[in-house]
This record gives structure tokens, sequence and C-alpha cells, in this order.
């Protein structure tokens, strides 16, 4: 029994996540355009602030380019995944999400189809982020495992946030509420963390925060991945945390979902 409902949950994930797939390449450009601007920051402020790894105390070996993408990388991912919520409440409006609960659709395909389609998105944009630095003339020691790592930390970053904006999508079902929560958080989780700067720069109450932030827990993984001399322990250490923060958020959003079935 217990096989055969996993076994339902497979397949509706895949059909599932295959609808969401169709609806992304029926509009690639919204991948293109969603990238303008990391790569505008990526290139822009690469040169702008090029000097600033030669400031004592910064460090960093290599080009603050280097230094620079996974930072890049994880702001992207999530920035992206914040959105999710609009799409969940487009859903709503449209009535789809309520054609599916009266279905046979499995419940736990609904929610893993979307964190797959964030999985995959967000792959296919933090490889084209790497490949686009690496033109530019950034420079990945670490061979494949570092960026593979960058992806691995961009995929729980996105799902950790990407699963909180749908929870907030079918809380509050309002446009202008999810723009609101995205333009309050967005900005102050990306400069509250080493994505720019280094932490031994950072005023100590910065350093504090930071050290509490996810996304800054996937640009030092990502970092540290792409140096020479990998830090394994602490790389293990911090995509943990975002694997229990991954995990504890999709639980809220199930609850959240779950919370919306009772209330149709």
């Amino acid at each position: 029994m217990a096989t055969a409902q996993l076994n339902t949950t497979i397949n509706h994930t895949w059909h599932l996540t295959g609808r969401r797939l169709h609806a992304v390449l029926r509009q690639p450009a919204f991948v293109g355009i969603s990238l303008v601007q990391p790569v505008i920051w990526l290139f822009l402020f690469g040169q702008l602030f090029r000097k600033v790894i030669d400031i004592p105390g910064f460090g960093a070996g290599g080009s603050y380019l280097d230094y620079l993408i996974p930072g890049i990388v994880a702001m992207n991912a999530m920035n992206g995944s914040m959105w999710a919520g609009m799409g969940a409440m487009e859903e709503i409006e449209r009535g789809t999400l309520n054609r599916f609960l009266v279905s046979p659709a499995s419940r736990v395909a609904l929610m893993n189809a979307n964190v797959v389609e964030l999985a995959v998105t967000t792959t296919v944009q933090s490889l084209i982020i790497l490949f686009l630095g690496w033109l530019g003339g950034a420079h990945y020691p670490g061979g494949i495992t570092g960026p593979a790592v960058i992806v691995v930390a961009s995929i729980l970053l996105a799902t950790v946030f990407g699963t909180l904006s749908n929870a907030c999508g079918m809380l509050v079902r309002q446009r202008e509420a999810i723009i609101g929560i995205n333009t309050f958080f967005m900005l102050p989780l990306t400069f509250l963390s080493s994505a720019f700067m280094a932490p031994t720069l950072m005023p100590g109450w910065m350093r504090h925060i930071a050290a509490c932030n996810p996304l800054n827990w996937g640009v030092q993984a990502g970092r540290s991945a792409l140096s020479a001399d990998p830090d394994w322990g602490d790389i293990a250490i911090r995509c943990g945390g975002l694997l229990a923060l991954a995990v504890a958020c999709v639980a809220i959003s199930v609850a959240t979902f779950r919370s919306y079935q009772k209330s149709v």
C-alpha cells in the first residue's frame, strides 16, 4: 500500500512538474529577462569595485569577479524564487488550483512539482551565470566540484524562499502584499551578507546579522567551494543548515496549503 502510494506521488510529481516546465518553455524569454539584473550586477560591480580586493584585510585571493560570482548566483536564486507566490496566487484566481483539489492529483505532488520546477530553473540560471563569469575572466580553481556546490546551494536557497513565497501567496492573496514583502526583504538580505563585501570589513552588527542570514550561508559555501583549498567541513555545515531550513520551509508551505484546502 505504501509502495503504491509512493509510486503514485512520484508519477503525479513527474507530470505536474512537466506541466510547470512546459509553461516556462512557452516563455523562454522570461528566463533570459530574469538574468538581466544579476548579469548587470556581475559585470558592473565586478568592474566598479575591482580595486576593493586590494583593501588590507579583505582577505580574498584572485579578482573581485571571482569573489562576486557566488554572491550573484545566490542573490539570483533568492530574488527569482521570491516571486513564486505570484504564480500560486494566479492559479488560485484562475481556479486552476481548486480544479486540482477536486481531482485525484496527489496533494504532496502538487507541492513537489513547485519545488522541482524551482530547482530546474535555478540550476539553468546558475550555470549561465557561472559560464558568463568564466567568459569574463573568473577562475574556478576548485574544478567542477566548486560550481556543483554553488548550484546545490542555489537550489536550496530557491527552495527556502520559493516555498515561503508560495505560503505567503496562499495566505495574503494580494499582489501588492507580495510585492511589498519582497521589496522589504530582498535588498536588506542581499547587503546584510558577504555577497559584495568581506565580513572582516563589515561593522560588527552587520557581521552578526550576516551569520544568521541563509543567503550568506549559500554565498560562503559556494565561495569556499570555488577556492583552491575548500573548507569542506564549513561547506557541509552551511549546506546542511540550508537543507534543514529548506525542509522546514517546505513543511510550512504544506501546512499553509492544507489550510487553504480546508477553506475552499
